[in-house]
C-alpha cells in the first residue's frame, strides 16, 4: 500500500515533534469540548480545544501531488524504525476495551493513533464512515486511510472519494483486487455468480484478499462498525480487540489490533456529528442508501427496515458479513450459515414451524421431487418452491405464493413446495439448480429440466407471468 505523506510525517514519526498550524479561519461546527493530548518531544501535555479551529496540524498525511512511481501495496512499504520497548510491550486489549467502554470515539480515535503511529490506518468503506477521518482529523494526529476498490463500486461512491481527498487534504491509500483471481472468477462463473451461489467468493477476491495484503502492511487497523448495524453478527463488538481473522505486519495470530471507535455510537448520533461538523457524504445516502458496498449487491432500504436489508438481500440477515469482519460471526452463526442462507441444528433440520401449508399446494417428499425431475413426460406442468421455514424471505412471499396456488387450482399446473435445507441442501444445490431461498423452478409438461423462475420479484402478477409464458 503506498504511503500517501509529506516530508513531515516522516519528521513526525520517526520521534521529532510535528509543528502545529495556525489552522483554517473556518468554523463549520458548534462546540464540542476540549481534548487532552502530549507533545511527542516535550511529553507536556496541554489542553486543544477542538471548536477553536478546524484543524490544529498541517495535513502531513496528505500530499501535495500524487507521486504515481509510489506502488500502493502497504505489504511493500518499509516500517518504520520502533523502540525495542514497544515492541516487546505486552498489552491487555480485553483490559483495555473495558477501560475505553464509556469513552467518545473521539478519545478511542486519539489512544488508537497515539499508541500505533504510521503503524495504523484507518478502513473507509465511502459511506458514513467519514466520521471515522473527521474524528482522526480533530485529534490533531497524522494519520492514514485506505480503501478497498473492488471494482463494482457506485459512480457516487468513486466521486465521494474524491470529493472526502479535497476536503481533508489526504491521499487515499487504494487497494484493488488480484486481476488474474477476478478474470478466472468472472471467466468462469460470470458477472453476477452471488445471487447464486452467495456473495463469500466474489467478496473473498475482490475484498477480502486485497485487505489481507493490506493488513499485512500494519499493526492495527481502524473500522467503522457499530453495535447497532448487523445485530445478527456485530451486537458484541468492542472498542477494541484482537484480531480474531487477519494478521499484521509482525505475523502470525495475535499481531493486528482492531479498533472500533463507533462501536457503541448509534447510527443516529453518528449522522448528527457529520452534520454539526458539515462533513460531507455520499450522495448516494440522499437516495435511499444507508450501508453502502459494491453496486450489484446494494440497494436503498425502505422505511423502518434495517440499514443492512440493503446489503445482500437475497440472503439471510444472519449472513451478512463480506468477509472482512469475519470474526464478528459465532461458532453458532457459522453453522448457521453454512445451508444456504440459514441456520441447521446439529442434525441437520430446523425447529421453525412449516410454512407454505394449503390444500391447493402439494408437499414433496425427497422422493417426490426426485421422480418428478427424472419425468421427461408428466400428465402436467408444475411449479415448485424450494425453499425453508425459517427464511425470512420465504416467510414474506407466503402470502404471494398461497394465493397463487389458489388462482392455479384447476388449471392443469400443479403447484408444490420442496424443504430444500438440512440434510437436502447438498442435493437441491447439486440438482436442482437451488442458489439462495426460496428459489422457484417451473417443470415443463413434456421436458426434464426445469426452468428456474429468474426475477426476485415475488408478487402473484409476477409469478402467474412466469407461469403463462410457459405453460
Amino acid at each position: 500500500m503506498a504511503l500517501a505523506v509529506t516530508s513531515s510525517l516522516s519528521t513526525a514519526i520517526s520521534g521529532r515533534s510535528f509543528p502545529l498550524s495556525n489552522g483554517s479561519s473556518e468554523l463549520k461546527a458548534p462546540q464540542i469540548g476540549s481534548f487532552r493530548i502530549f507533545e511527542r518531544s516535550s511529553g507536556q501535555s496541554s489542553v486543544v480545544n477542538f471548536s477553536q479551529r478546524k484543524s490544529l496540524v498541517k495535513p502531513i498525511n496528505a500530499e501535495p501531488k500524487r507521486n504515481d512511481s509510489i506502488v500502493p501495496s502497504a505489504a511493500t512499504i518499509s516500517a518504520p524504525e520502533v523502540e525495542e520497548k514497544e515492541r516487546v510491550e505486552v498489552e491487555d486489549y480485553e483490559q483495555l476495551a473495558k477501560d475505553l467502554e464509556n469513552a467518545s470515539p473521539l478519545e478511542i480515535m486519539d489512544k488508537a493513533l497515539e499508541k500505533f503511529g504510521n503503524d495504523i490506518a484507518i478502513a473507509f468503506s465511502g459511506a458514513e464512515d467519514v466520521a471515522l477521518i473527521e474524528y482522526a482529523r480533530l485529534t490533531g494526529r497524522p494519520f492514514r486511510v485506505f480503501s478497498l476498490d473492488t471494482g463494482r463500486l457506485n459512480p457516487e461512491t468513486y466521486r465521494f472519494f474524491d470529493t472526502v481527498e479535497k476536503h481533508f487534504g489526504i491521499r487515499i491509500e487504494y487497494m484493488f483486487p488480484d486481476a488474474v483471481e477476478v478474470q478466472a472468477l468472472v471467466r468462469s462463473k460470470g458477472l453476477f455468480s452471488f445471487y447464486e451461489d452467495g456473495h463469500q467468493e466474489c467478496c473473498r477476491v475482490r475484498k477480502v484478499r486485497p485487505l489481507r495484503r493490506a493488513l499485512k502492511g500494519l499493526r492495527a487497523w481502524i473500522t467503522g462498525q457499530r453495535k447497532d448495524q448487523s445485530p445478527g453478527t456485530r451486537s458484541e463488538v468492542p472498542v477494541v480487540q484482537v484480531d480474531p481473522v487477519f494478521e499484521g505486519l509482525d505475523g502470525g495470530i495475535g499481531s493486528l489490533v482492531k479498533w472500533n471507535p463507533v462501536a457503541n455510537v448509534n447510527g443516529g448520533d453518528i449522522w448528527n456529528f457529520l452534520r454539526a461538523m458539515d462533513v460531507p457524504v455520499n450522495t448516494l445516502h440522499s437516495q435511499g442508501y444507508i450501508s453502502i458496498g459494491c453496486e450489484p449487491c446494494t440497494r436503498p432500504v425502505l422505511p423502518g427496515q434495517h440499514e443492512r436489508e440493503g446489503r445482500w438481500w437475497w440472503e439471510d440477515s444472519k449472513a451478512k458479513e463480506c468477509g472482512l469482519h469475519k470474526g464478528n460471526i459465532k461458532q453458532e452463526d457459522a453453522q448457521h450459515n453454512g445451508n444456504v442462507n440459514g441456520a441447521a441444528n446439529a442434525n441437520g433440520t430446523v425447529a421453525e414451524t412449516d410454512i407454505l401449508d394449503s390444500q391447493n399446494l402439494v408437499a414433496l417428499s425427497r422422493t417426490g421431487i426426485e421422480n418428478l425431475a427424472r419425468l421427461e413426460n408428466r400428465k402436467e406442468p408444475w411449479l415448485v418452491v424450494l425453499y425453508a421455514p425459517w427464511c425470512r424471505f420465504c416467510q414474506a412471499m407466503e402470502g404471494s405464493y398461497l394465493e397463487l396456488a389458489d388462482k392455479l387450482a384447476g388449471s392443469g399446473v400443479k403447484v408444490g413446495k420442496f424443504r430444500a435445507d438440512g440434510e437436502h441442501k447438498e442435493f437441491a444445490q447439486s440438482e436442482l439448480q437451488l442458489g439462495s431461498f426460496p428459489t422457484i423452478l417451473f417443470f415443463p409438461k413434456h421436458s426434464s429440466q426445469p426452468i428456474k423462475y429468474p426475477s426476485e420479484k415475488r408478487d402473484v402478477d409476477s409469478l402467474m407471468a412466469f407461469v403463462n409464458a410457459l405453460r
